[in-house]
């Protein structure tokens, strides 16, 4: 997405580069114009729509199954009084809980991929989702009163990144030593979520255990709306920062010279993933390799050079759904924590990552 203002010729005469569609703001000679990549437009409204679909088979399915028109009648307050609480009471808010953490964890690991230049540095994988998750059970179990967890959450967040970074020396060119010391900082906060774990009480552990699987049972609607809220914020931000961003595949010297302030995008950058990380923990605990697979799917279909973000996000959602709904049917009754299931299927995933060679990716 682009934005110019020609000066010297009128709009008649602006041709498209290739592969872009122009859309005129203004009728003047002088306005503004939105430069649209074709490609990520059509891909992006692909995964919109699959998203739409993924979403109503969701909330079809379960013990109570309905089909789609009883869906969109619960959904607008018609049918009958079992159905609208079903689909309004139960599924919904779990649904909305799966596509804003699926969102937020996937665009903070293209986020995080891009300040990092390495397709390897989520948020996961280097220990931001551990240390959250150790930050909110200890003020589960060491309080007993549930003392904010997802404002723990948050800080637990900050802090892996900030010594991440600072056992690192920045990201950029030590993309490798960022990653080692992100590994090094989630494993011990794994450890110490273990250790609390291991000497508490049975009744604190089990009130605690939600937060160390990944789960969107029974979440809390006020977190989920936080959520949201931080996430339509953060995606209007990164898509401010894209540009940026984009230029941020070069060798530092090159962004320097164009004129770009290279901590200051990094900073900003790296706040967004961040926060988008610590509320995603928040709502649903930490979910392994969302944050991975989201961008991955993203740049696949996009093939664009530059940063999915929006496409990231939208995959990351459908991952998200699609999941807990797997973890619900698979062995229904039973139920499998939403985390568990993206573990088992994106494991693969990453090992067929690290084992390919692909000579065309750009990070």
């Amino acid at each position: 997405m682009d934005l110019s203002q020609p000066k010297h010729f009128n709009q008649a005469a602006i041709v498209a580069p290739a592969g872009y569609l122009r859309i005129p703001l203004s009728s003047s000679a002088r306005g503004w114009n939105l430069l649209l990549e074709k490609r990520s437009l059509v891909v992006n409204s692909l995964l919109l729509l699959l998203l739409m679909a993924v979403a109503v088979v969701s909330l079809s399915l379960g013990t109570v199954k309905l089909g789609p028109a009883e869906v969109v009648a619960a959904l607008l307050g018609e049918g009958s009084q079992i159905h609208q609480f079903v689909i309004r009471e139960l599924r919904l808010q779990r649904v909305l809980a799966g596509i804003a953490t699926g969102g937020a964890f996937a665009l903070s690991g293209c986020l995080m991929q891009t300040l990092a230049r390495n397709r390897l540095a989520t948020p996961g994988i280097i220990g931001i989702d551990n240390a959250a998750t150790a930050f909110a059970v200890a003020s589960v179990v060491g309080t007993g009163l549930a003392l904010a967890p997802s404002a723990m959450a948050l800080a637990g967040a900050a802090t892996a990144t900030a010594l991440a970074f600072g056992l690192a020396g920045g990201s950029g060119t030590q993309g490798y030593r960022f990653i080692i010391a992100g590994l090094g900082i989630g494993a011990i906060a794994g450890a110490v979520t273990q250790v609390m774990l291991s000497r508490v009480a049975i009744d604190a552990a089990n009130a605690a255990y939600p937060w160390t699987v990944g789960s969107l049972n029974a979440r809390n609607p006020v977190a989920t709306a936080i959520l949201g809220a931080g996430l339509a914020i953060g995606m209007v931000l990164a898509l401010i920062l894209g540009r940026r961003l984009r230029i941020l595949l070069f060798a530092d010297p090159v962004v320097v010279g164009l004129g770009i302030n290279l901590q200051r995008v990094r900073f900003l950058g790296l706040c967004l993933s961040v926060l988008l990380t610590g509320l995603a923990v928040a709502v649903a605990g930490p979910v392994g390799l969302v944050a991975l697979l989201g961008p991955e799917i993203a740049r696949a279909l996009s093939r664009y050079q530059g940063v999915p973000l929006l496409a990231s996000a939208l995959a990351g959602a459908i991952i998200m759904v699609l999941a807990d709904l797997t973890g619900r049917l698979m062995l229904a009754p039973l139920e499998i924590p939403v985390g568990i299931v993206t573990a088992v299927i994106g494991s693969p995933y990453l090992l067929w990552i690290l084992l390919r060679r692909s000579p065309k990716s750009h990070l």
